[in-house]
């Protein structure tokens, strides 16, 4: 299993940048993926995942509204669109997988997942 971020950069406060989450060897639909960050010094936080099959899609308060997370079938890649970027959205992003059935609660969790990708590095000037 491999999962491959890409698309972090340095943007100004307010603006945009879509991530993207490539992945390969997850086959069963019951998987899910989900987009984490971390900042130096502090845990890892849950930003958003969706489950590839059926579609449920979970938020962290502070990005709602904001980050859309979405998948492409054909591209087997899911998408993280961060609009409004903060100051406060500045870490490192990393997408994960998982097979293991997912509800509100537990997505959240980093120990749900295991498979981990690379992260990317977002930053965002005030």
């Amino acid at each position: 299993v491999q999962l491959q971020a890409s698309g972090g950069g340095l943007v100004q406060s307010g603006e945009s940048l879509r991530l993207s989450c490539a992945f390969s060897g997850l086959t069963l639909d019951s998987y899910a993926i989900a987009w984490f960050r971390q900042v130096p010094g502090k845990e890892r936080e849950f930003v958003a995942a969706i489950k590839w099959s059926g579609g449920s899609i979970y938020y962290t308060d502070s990005v709602r509204g904001r980050f859309t997370i979405s998948k492409d079938r054909a591209k087997n890649t899911i998408y993280l669109q961060m609009n409004g970027l903060k100051s406060e959205d500045t870490a490192e992003y990393y997408c994960a997988g998982t097979g293991r059935g997912l509800i509100s609660t537990t997505a959240r969790l980093p120990r749900e997942y295991d498979y981990w990708g690379q992260g990317t590095q977002v930053t965002v000037s005030s």
